[in-house]
């Protein structure tokens, strides 16, 4: 038996032998495929899931630096990685800081990157404004107010100005200051032994001389010579903001009785009959400007008559630089008469012409009633001694002191006196005289300039609606203008109360201001042709130097 049960114990110790084997291999056999089955809950990155409740924040304005799923802060991911997180993807590389270039694979590339606004990059980009483009010029960025083109640093001295199509804008040299318009005018500017002597044209300008001081306050004279006739005014100079502003100052009032008359309505409405029918200049701007048809007050009568006096301004200034043009020079436009004078097929690109509404009419007419009243007040003013009136208020001659005029929030609508280049949207446009601007902002920047909005405007000049960049010395001669047309004016309606159609007027007679205005300068026009043939041989050697400078 024992023999038997030998050889069974075998089996049955090898069969056990066996199973402790094969049992724990079966086991981890089993074990080791069964490890993945966690994995369908690792794919946490289909968490974007919840991602599609970014894509509303897509119509947000994304901050640089920021993604534009998440909101946060991203980084420049190097190509083909992940972020830590585990299984998500790397945050979309965003464009390398302005100046810097981007690890390959980023948004922003060698050769292609956006670098400061303005800089010159190896992709062509702009240059930077006051960069250097030719040898010795600047150039000038493309959305700032400063004008486009170049300026060239002159070898004999001072600079000029060159606009994109290559004419002259401007030139500084011995202090002397040329500035060409749009449509071929030109300015000019110089300081003589203590006179400023301004020229507008050939036939034109003013010169100024320091004239009084009165009761702490300076006055200058102004001589004007236009066309031969010579005509003086004063004004109050005084500073704002570190600059100087010279204000229009009525040489003499009027009886209050008179503005009266002028600022109320009368009894009637008045048919007056202009005789324009025939003039070249009506006939031009006809589309533009229309008079009214009758008139219920001396205030609507005088805004026709200023806008007439602007727009045959405008009309007499063109012709005179299509004449220089044509010849050459001759103080109108010499530096640009080989391209045909000023720069009329740019701004007629960049018109839009809007004639003068009722409602730009009826705001200029609410300037001019403004202007009477305030000058009924000055001249209703009790006598100082001496028998002098007292000085016309700051809200008449803005010359008080701190603010001028053209800042004063009571006055924001502004009728173009002369020739203006201004800039919009980047680009550089024309304002003539007739055009009506309303001013927007009343803090000037550091060049001195504000705001505005071109509201009516003609064929040519600089689209209608376009906010343009004006400075605050443009804005107040301006209203220098405003004030001396409204005064010419009253003068025409003083002689012709009581005929045409027009009501008898009360007492016309008038009284002097503070400062009477001086006589004419007779040495003005000399001082104004001496000034144009200097000009002319400025511009002639600077446009050579410029010219063969910039090639």
């Amino acid at each position: 038996m024992n023999s038997f049960m030998r050889p069974k114990s075998r089996l049955q110790i090898f069969l056990l032998f066996f199973l402790i084997l094969a049992v724990p291999s079966l086991a981890w056999g089993q074990k080791k495929p069964s490890a993945p089955a966690p994995k369908p809950a690792a794919p946490k990155p289909a968490a974007p899931k919840a991602a599609p409740a970014h894509p509303a924040a897509a119509s947000h304005t994304t901050t640089p630096g920021h993604s534009t799923t998440t909101g946060q802060k991203t980084g420049v991911s190097k190509p083909g990685t992940t972020s830590a997180r585990t299984g998500t993807a790397a945050r979309p590389s965003t464009t390398a800081r302005p100046g810097t270039t981007s690890k390959p694979g980023s948004t922003a590339s060698r050769g292609s990157t956006a670098g400061k606004p303005g800089t010159v990059g190896k992709g062509g980009t702009p240059a930077k404004p006051g960069s250097t483009g030719k040898p010795g010029t600047t150039t000038h960025a493309a959305n700032s107010r400063t004008p486009p083109g170049r300026t060239v640093s002159l070898k004999s001295g001072g600079s000029a100005s060159i606009r994109p199509n290559g004419k002259i804008r401007s030139i500084d040299k011995n202090g002397m200051h040329i500035e060409h318009g749009m449509h071929g005018g030109r300015t000019v500017v110089s300081e003589h032994n203590g006179a400023r002597i301004v020229t507008t044209g050939a036939h034109g300008g003013y010169v100024q001389r320091p004239y009084a001081v009165r009761n702490g306050h300076t006055y200058v004279s102004r001589t004007y010579v236009v066309n031969g006739h010579a005509y003086a005014h004063v004004y109050r100079s005084y500073y704002y903001g570190g600059h100087p502003y010279y204000g229009y100052y009525p040489g003499y009032y009027y009886h209050p009785g008179f503005y009266g008359w002028a600022y109320n309505p009368w009894a009637a409405p008045v048919a007056w009959g202009w005789g324009w029918g025939g003039a070249p200049w009506y006939g031009f701007y006809g589309g533009y400007f229309a008079p009214y048809p009758v008139y219920p007050s001396a205030a609507f009568w005088l805004t026709d008559y200023l806008i007439s006096a602007n727009l045959q301004a405008a009309y007499a200034a063109q012709a005179e630089a299509n004449a220089a043009a044509a010849g050459g020079g001759g103080g109108g436009d010499a530096g640009n008469a080989d391209q045909g004078g000023g720069d009329q097929s740019a701004a007629a690109s960049n018109s839009a012409p809007v004639a003068l509404t009722p409602e730009v009419k009826q705001a200029i007419a609410e300037e001019v009633k403004a202007q009477l009243a305030a000058e009924q007040a000055a001249s209703g003013q009790p006598a100082a001694a001496g028998g002098a009136p007292v000085p016309a208020p700051a809200a008449t001659t803005a010359s008080t002191g701190e603010v001028p005029a053209a800042l004063d929030p009571a006055h924001t609508t502004f009728v173009v006196a002369s020739d203006l280049a201004v800039v919009a949207d980047g680009q550089e446009c024309g304002l003539t005289a007739g055009d009506v601007i309303t001013r927007t902002s009343t803090t000037p920047d550091s060049d001195q300039k504000v705001t505005a909005i071109v509201t009516s405007t003609k064929k040519t000049d600089c689209s209608g609606g376009k906010t343009v960049a004006v400075s605050v010395d443009d804005l107040q001669e301006m209203h220098n203008h405003f004030q001396e047309q409204i005064d010419d004016g009253l003068k025409t309606l003083a002689s012709k109360q009581g005929t045409g159609g027009l009501p008898k007027a009360p007492d016309t007679s008038t009284a002097g201001g503070e400062v009477p205005a001086p006589p004419p300068d007779t040495s003005a026009a000399n001082a104004l042709q001496t000034q144009q043939a200097e000009a002319d041989q400025t511009e002639a050697a600077v446009v050579k130097e410029a010219f063969n400078q910039g090639s």
